[in-house]
Order: structure tokens, then sequence, then C-alpha cells
């Protein structure tokens, strides 16, 4: 489940503006690597919108399905507001929605080929129990 928790404005190439919706998902909890203490954290993610700007502001608050999952994409740099560190990063958080989460389920395989053992078949038609 994710909520709906705020909007930005975004310019297309051609000068044109668009809302973005915040995403975020559910509380988690996170062990420190440095420390070993935990701490609450939610992914976060945006998508794209073909709203007003009133309507955005609506939407705050609302809850839909899904989920919010780390997915591999070019490298970008990018600078941490709080230290001003520019790093590097190959992923980006993203919205997936209840049935792209949900496993693929495996084939069925059946063997091809099976050979009976004809030893363990009656050969006389009369129903004989196993010693």
């Amino acid at each position: 489940m994710v909520t709906i928790i705020n909007f930005k404005e975004r310019q297309r190439e051609d000068g044109t503006e668009f809302y973005v919706l915040e995403l975020q998902g559910g509380i988690e909890m996170v062990k420190s690597k440095e420390t070993g203490n935990f701490y609450a954290t939610a992914k976060r993610a945006f998508i794209p919108s073909t709203f007003t700007k009133e309507v955005c502001s609506s939407l705050i608050g609302t809850q839909m399905s899904g989920g919010i999952v780390k997915e591999v994409c070019e490298p970008f740099n990018y600078v941490i507001t709080e230290t001003g560190e520019e790093i590097t990063l190959n992923h980006r958080w993203v919205y997936k929605s209840e049935d792209e989460l949900k496993p693929a389920k495996a084939p069925v395989r059946y063997e091809q080929n099976v050979i009976a053992n004809s030893e363990v078949f009656s050969k006389n038609g009369i129903l004989e129990h196993a010693e």
C-alpha cells in the first residue's frame, strides 16, 4: 500500500508544466551498518500525472494498492543536500501495481518418457497383494 503525500510541479522539454505525485510506502525498520541500531524509514517515488494543481492537492492522503521497489537504471550523479556530497547511483525507486509485485508462478513441468516397471503389475489379471 502506498499513500500520496505531496505533489510537485515539473517542466517538460517544451517548457509546459505538469505535476508529479509523490508516493510513500509503509514504514520499514532498517538496521544501521555503522551503529547497529534500528531506524524507521519509508520508500518514496514520484509518478507523473495529467491532473491540475487543484486535483493533485485534493489527492494528498489517498491510499493505493501497490508498492515502491528498487529498479536498476543507468548510473547518474546525485548530490546529497544535507552534506553537499556528490554520489553516483545506479538505481531508482519506482511504483509498481499490486499485480506487478506478485511473483510469477513457475510453469508446471511434467516429465516425459516415463517407463513403468512391469514387475509390479499382475501378469495373470488377478489382483495379488505384495508381501
